[in-house]
């Protein structure tokens, strides 16, 4: 696959003016922006430029407010909602996240809640900025349904994802994201991208069978939970926390209302607690991470991408020239 380097900046700058010249505010367009350009750094490129052209489909089709004014407004001694007026979720969590960590210190635990917002992103930017605050995270949110219930065969689940991050002192957090689809849908799109295929659990085609075809699986197919009727019951988990429990839509409605592939309008929830108020101190994890690290062969979750957060702002970003002839049509 022929790929051209780009600089950070170049990443960032490329998307800003890409959405700002489909209707964004630059506001919006920034926070957007500033959310693939960390994707990129990090190296999910499932969650960085790749994703550009979905978001400039959404604008274009209305689905999203490209000049949206998310408002914070208190619920409760402990929980908040941002409404996102429809907007991208980046610009919501940038007038909620600051909002939740004064409340997690004042109260010990706070939740958030995001409403009307598209989430088409990766989830661990905003589990590891409350992490970096010295703040237990947890985040989740659903999409259209593209995911099977164990035993079935009709896409009933969003990908479903969920972060959890943990605050080590004196260095990064400790952060995981994992869609409880047994693969994020954008990796499934990458693979049909680049032509290649994909683990047999990844999912079924439009018969129900196992297929490593990536093709079969977006086009009348659906995606498996992992770990079988595990994977369902946490991506069931997600679909309530992020839909009834907010006064949003479940997977299924958001499905029933798209009138353009990708994610649609919903929610976001985000729980962040304070050890200190627990009781609890943060440092006595890092026995537990030494001991697992202890033993060769053993990373710890999120390992991978502080690793190419340090090499990418040296070495740049490898952007395939295909995704950036489409951009660039764009």
């Amino acid at each position: 696959m022929e790929t051209v380097l780009k600089t950070l900046d170049e990443v960032e700058e490329l998307a800003a003016g890409v959405l700002s010249a489909h209707g964004c505010d630059a506001e919006n367009a920034a926070s957007v922006a500033a959310t693939m350009r960390a994707a990129e750094r990090d190296g999910s490129a499932s969650h960085g430029l790749f994703r550009l052209p979905g978001h400039v489909a959404l604008l274009k089709a209305k689905v999203v407010n490209g000049h949206a004014k998310p408002t914070l407004e208190p619920l409760a001694p402990s929980a908040l909602r941002v409404r996102g007026d429809d907007g991208f979720a980046p610009r919501a969590l940038a007038v909620g996240v600051p909002a939740l960590t004064e409340m997690a210190r004042a109260q010990g635990v706070a939740a958030l809640a995001l409403t009307r917002v598209v989430h088409y992103a990766a989830l661990w930017p905003e589990a590891e900025a409350l992490a970096e605050q010295g703040l237990v995270a947890i985040a989740c949110t659903s999409s259209p349904p593209y995911v099977a219930a164990a035993g079935g065969r009709r896409p009933v689940f969003g990908t479903n994802p969920m972060a959890f991050a943990w605050p080590r002192p004196g260095r990064a957090p400790m952060v995981w994201d994992q869609a409880s689809a047994a693969m994020a849908r954008g990796e499934v799109m990458l693979h049909a991208r680049e032509g290649h295929a994909v683990p047999e659990t990844a999912g079924i085609d439009a018969d129900g069978r196992p297929t490593t075809d990536p093709n079969a699986i977006l086009k009348g197919g659906a995606q498996l939970p992992f770990g079988g009727y595990k994977g369902a019951a946490i991506a069931l988990m997600v679909d309530l926390l992020a839909g009834p429990l907010l006064g949003e839509v479940t997977s299924l409605e958001a499905g029933a209302s798209a009138s353009v592939g990708g994610p649609q309008l919903g929610g976001q929830f985000v729980l962040a607690i304070d050890p200190a108020k627990m009781g609890g101190d943060a440092t006595r994890a890092e026995a537990l991470f030494s001991a697992l690290l202890a033993e060769e062969g053993v990373r710890l979750p999120g390992d991978r991408r502080l690793a190419n957060r340090g090499r990418t702002p040296v070495e740049g970003v490898a952007v395939p020239v295909s995704l950036l002839r489409e951009i660039d049509a764009l």
